[in-house]
């Protein structure tokens, strides 16, 4: 693995995190949303990560990737019920007077979105290092 591939993984790292950060923020502004039926409610978002390992096929290939890092493969919604609310007087209430909230936990984001952005700052942190140690490689030259 070149040197130069550490950019492209920190780099698939943070937009990996960015996603992440986008979903967790989607959902904490649909958490108190309600609907009139439970298959209308909004439910919690999450993304699933995959490892990217491609080799360039050439000599060494097992030992010399093309590219690694992490990609994201989808966002699934969780299939946690919504917490079903008796309130009559709602004009989204059901026949039986129920409606629907969100299944999205407010403190389960937030330890998510704190989790996201932590992960993004030590990928910065990262870039910010290996340039560093480049720079410093370059300069022995001089």
């Amino acid at each position: 693995m070149g040197l130069f591939n550490i950019f492209d993984i920190a780099g698939s790292a943070m937009s990996a995190q960015s996603v992440r950060l986008n979903t967790t923020a989607s959902n904490l502004a649909n958490a108190n949303t309600i609907a009139g039926s439970a298959e209308a409610a909004y439910r919690s978002r999450q993304p699933v990560f995959q490892t990217v390992m491609e080799n360039s096929g050439g000599a060494g290939a097992a030992t010399d990737p093309a590219s690694a890092g992490v990609r994201v493969a989808g966002i699934v919604e969780t299939s946690a019920p919504p917490l079903k609310i008796h309130d009559p007087g709602n004009p989204l209430a059901d026949a039986d007077g129920y409606v629907y909230q969100s299944n999205v936990n407010p403190v389960d984001e937030l330890v998510n979105m704190i989790s996201a952005s932590r992960s993004y700052q030590n990928s910065v942190e990262v870039l910010s290092t290996s340039k560093e140690l480049l720079l410093r490689t370059l300069s022995l030259g001089q």
